[in-house]
């Protein structure tokens, strides 16, 4: 079949089947790009004033350098096909194809329900958001160029190796893992990858005193707010677009069950907060939603939508606790991103074994696997990295902010010109 129909002939359903299949692969990746702006204002929102041009301007560099490294190398080290399990070298992706046999093998339906070249722009979507979610945890003292380098390694040459496991056919997807669109593969990989660089780089200064917790206000609430409800939206391409095609049946149970453990998780940790706080918490509501959406990500196919209630609304119980008991061992996290995406990831791998039909064991296997293999690379490398150049500002750069510090412009203009 080729890419287009003979004029003197109407479309077969195959065809079309097929340009429907594309299309909606390539609508999810730009859903899944728009999650970038989501984080970046996320982050952005629950950190200080005077940080938010750092923080804008280490997430335009995450986007960028993830899908090309993942061009120049981590693509073709995720699907390897026949690689023994585990790992297998990275390699550019293809420059283009000849006429004849190679555009069939790889832009008809002869490659699959889509082509090869909406694979990958919709698997390099994805490949950032593992570095995104770092991004976040050690806001506010990281230096730039040091998290420039250990963004580019890990997106492209860490990330692909887990991914491989599962989603290449590697050792995971052949003992029957299940983990749909990420919750392990993308969020506890970026979960306890995030762990591992907080914990050698501390706590930002004064979080912790001998008096307790020092809460550090965030600067813009509504900008957090518009940036939770952003990667909402950009769920449904990181969902939906896992099916990797678009049946009718398959994506809308998808767009349910995402939608309502999200909604779900909200609820969830409103609760448990108010509980806790004794206060409505639109901080923990936030991120009880996201919370909700990473429970799903990875059962989104498999759970029924009331049970899909029920993970979501664990999940953002769960945040909740868990934000509160890293801040009492002093992992300060400005976002919660080590809870919403590395310990609610596991848990929406796990939901996967209790409410979708999965094997509760090898689901605890992947999982656990997964987030070790993401926790001592980090470190090694965040390590690394602080051993040849350092990893943290100094403590006057801390005080002052970053924006002027790492780029010397403030983000909001003051004066009355």
């Amino acid at each position: 079949m080729g890419t287009a129909f003979a004029e003197d002939a109407a479309p077969t359903t195959t065809e079309v089947k097929f340009l429907i299949d594309n299309l909606w692969i390539l609508i999810s990746a730009a859903l899944v790009f728009i999650m970038h702006l989501g984080f970046a204002s996320v982050e952005a929102g629950m950190c200080q004033r005077k940080n938010t041009v750092n923080i804008m301007f280490k997430n335009v560099w995450i986007v960028c350098i993830g899908a090309v490294g993942y061009m120049l190398w981590g693509f073709n080290a995720m699907y390897p096909g026949d690689f023994g399990g585990f790992f297998a070298a990275g390699s550019p992706i293809a420059a283009g194809f000849a006429e004849g046999q190679d555009t069939v093998d790889n832009l008809t339906s002869a490659y699959a329900d889509y082509t090869y070249w909406a694979d990958f722009i919709f698997q390099a979507m994805f490949a950032a958001t593992a570095a995104t979610i770092v991004s976040g945890a050690v806001a506010e003292r990281v230096k730039l160029g040091s998290f420039m380098i250990y963004a580019a390694v890990l997106v492209t040459f860490l990330y692909p190796v887990t991914g491989s496991w599962h989603w290449g056919g590697g050792w995971l997807a052949e003992k029957g893992f299940g983990d749909f669109a990420g919750s392990s593969l993308v969020h506890a990989f970026g979960g306890f990858a995030a762990l591992a660089a907080v914990i050698i780089l501390g706590p930002r200064a004064g979080k912790y005193t001998k008096s307790g917790v020092k809460p550090i206000l965030p600067s813009n609430l509504p900008l957090a707010n518009i940036g939770v409800f952003l990667l909402f939206l950009g769920w449904f391409g990181f969902n939906g677009g896992s099916v990797l095609s678009a049946d009718a049946a398959t994506v809308s149970l998808v767009f349910v069950t995402t939608a309502m453990a999200g909604f779900a998780g909200g609820i969830g940790a409103i609760l448990m907060s108010w509980i806790v706080t004794k206060k409505p918490d639109l901080s923990m509501a936030l991120n009880g939603m996201l919370a909700g959406l990473v429970s799903i990500t990875a059962g989104a196919d498999v759970i029924p939508p009331y049970l899909a209630l029920l993970a979501g609304f664990i999940g953002g119980i769960i945040v909740v606790l868990s934000v509160g008991f890293f801040d009492k061992i002093k992992i300060d996290d400005p976002v919660g991103a080590i809870s919403v995406h590395g310990v609610v990831g596991i848990w929406g791998t796990l939901a996967v074994g209790i409410f979708g039909g999965g094997n509760f064991g090898v689901q605890l296997i992947g999982t656990l696997s997964i987030s070790a293999f993401a926790f001592i690379t980090s470190f090694i490398l965040f390590f690394i990295i602080k051993l040849i150049m350092g990893v943290r500002v100094d403590e006057q750069e801390e005080h002052e902010g970053l924006d002027v510090a790492e780029h010397g412009v403030p983000a909001y203009n003051d004066s009355a010109n």
